[in-house]
């Protein structure tokens, strides 16, 4: 009688090839990248822009050469480090940082600290009460944009340019306004120390010289900026609560507990580059 027993064996249980895997074949692999929705959803910017119409962006995940541009001295002297981090994960090259709205920039920036480090962010907040300072854990994940759709009393219109007009009640003033850049918050931010290092402080003005574009459809700066000094206390506030209105962003605000005083209340979630390096 004839023994298939070895046969059955060995069809049965065939040792299978193992393909050779190449080692830098694993060691090639993109760094992965997410979508951020914009607060602005694209609206404020002109036609021109990349940005133009679009209610996200494209940014990559931070990886340990971006944490290099997190820790330069350098950068870190001239305040440049945040827009270089930036910069650097956002996909489409067109986009430059200095060009978005400062609510879109936050969301980017907001973003970019969650997929890089996590949601959980512990930093030093001093207590508006007792001037105490206090660590305090924000949750990065609850933060929430901002869409003001709604514009209550003021008479606003948008424009196809990305800007919006504003009728003024004391003189009557067609006044039309631009959002804010970053460029422009740091430019602002800069002025404003040296203003008051001088002991002259101008941020009023200096920011509506920054957000308007035209009055009654005159763009010259300076008879625009003549319209600023003089214009009554009533419509520049109404500018400025009406531009207020309208800027899309984060609501930054999260829960606030004085172990100190007790004291309870939201503050503004910091964002610096500690944003990035919290324990």
């Amino acid at each position: 009688m004839r023994d298939n027993s070895k046969r059955t064996s060995a069809a049965a249980d065939p040792t299978p090839a193992v393909p050779e895997v190449d080692s830098k074949q694993m060691l090639d692999f993109s760094t992965p990248t997410e979508i951020v929705d914009l607060p602005s959803k694209g609206k404020f910017y002109s036609e021109a822009h990349p940005l133009h119409n679009k209610e996200s962006v494209e940014i990559r995940y931070m990886t340990a050469k971006d944490e290099d541009i997190l820790t330069s001295p350098s950068l870190l002297k001239k305040g440049l480090a945040i827009d270089r981090l930036l910069q650097n994960v956002i996909v489409d090259k067109r986009i430059h940082v200095g060009s978005l709205l400062s609510g879109d920039k936050n969301a980017i920036l907001v973003a970019s600290r969650i997929n890089g480090f996590g949601s959980s962010y512990t930093t030093k907040v001093t207590c508006p009460a007792c001037a105490s300072v206090e660590e305090n854990t924000f949750d990065l994940s609850e933060v929430e944009h901002i869409t003001l759709d709604d514009t209550g009393d003021y008479d606003i219109s948008p424009t196809q340019d990305g800007t919006f007009i504003v009728k003024l009640p004391r003189t009557g003033f067609e006044v039309e306004l631009r959002l804010l850049t970053g460029t422009d918050e740091n430019e602002l931010a800069a002025k404003m120390q040296k203003g008051q290092k001088r002991g002259i402080e101008t941020n009023l003005t200096d920011q509506l010289k920054k957000i308007i574009v035209s009055v009654n459809e005159v763009t010259e700066l300076k008879l625009i900026n003549k319209v600023i000094a003089n214009l009554p206390a009533f419509d520049s506030r109404y500018l400025r609560g009406a531009y207020q209105k309208v800027v899309p962003g984060l609501d930054m605000k999260q829960d606030f507990s004085c172990e100190s005083c007790g004291f309870e209340k939201e503050v503004d979630i910091p964002l610096t580059v500690d944003f990035f390096w919290s324990k």
